[in-house]
């Protein structure tokens, strides 16, 4: 492969973070290498069981372990309806999106890039408040509501439920089955035929939420991330 295949600008991170940013698309030394003539913020995901001697040699740090979750229409399990609780597709123009984007800033406390000691927090805000509102512009996000007020939001891509939060306020009160529940169904009966997701292994309440409705787990990645200067090798 070419340095160009083998490393990817990541244009988001960089607008974040204010640095160039590039995903690693395989661990390998060839890919190392490459990514050493391009200086900023980089990112890997590689299998947990890898020997990651090459990643310090590299400079590189973990950040994360993502999860890969998903479900069939028949393994989803049933939630009962629930009085005033209900998801409403909504975008960029629409009331609920200045209040999913407040929601949004601030809440992603187990994400790589808040976990990253050496990224700025403030710039990993930033980097969810811009995927959430590149979701709205696309009109693939849900507003959460609990007897009519916003109550949190899911952004899909597709049938993959890609960024979700819920509101301080409304956490912990069993709500979120049945917002995730009805998000699902309306995916499967779009003609989707699996509903799937991606949550850190340190987000314990999030992968409660998805077993409890019948995902299946599988995949691991391990997250690496560094900031690499010029020349460095």
């Amino acid at each position: 492969m070419s340095d160009a295949t083998l490393v990817q600008p990541s244009p988001y991170d960089a607008a974040a973070f204010g640095m160039p940013a590039w995903e690693i698309v395989e661990y390998s030394a060839a890919a190392l290498q490459a990514a050493d003539s391009h200086p900023g913020l980089q990112t890997i995901k590689v299998d947990p069981l890898a020997d990651k001697a090459l990643l310090a040699r590299h400079g590189f740090h973990y950040c994360d372990t993502l999860l890969a979750t998903r479900a069939s229409a028949a393994r989803l399990r049933d939630v009962p309806a629930s009085a005033g609780i209900a998801i409403e597709r909504i975008d960029a123009h629409h009331a609920d999106a200045a209040a999913v984007l407040a929601i949004c800033h601030g809440a992603f406390a187990h994400g790589r890039f808040q976990r990253d000691f050496m990224l700025d927090r403030a710039g990993a805000d930033r980097r969810y408040d811009s995927w959430l509102a590149q979701l709205l512009a696309a009109g693939n996000v849900w507003s959460l509501r609990a007897d009519g007020a916003v109550a949190g939001f899911i952004g899909h891509h597709g049938a993959s439920l890609v960024l979700h939060a819920v509101g301080a306020s409304h956490r912990g009160r069993g709500l979120a089955r049945h917002w995730w529940h009805l998000a699902a169904s309306e995916l499967f009966q779009a003609g989707h035929a699996e509903v799937s997701s991606s949550v850190s292994a340190a987000n314990v309440a999030v992968l409660n939420l998805y077993a409890s409705l019948g995902f299946a787990f599988d995949h691991p990645q391990d997250v690496y991330h560094r900031i690499a200067h010029q020349g460095q090798s």
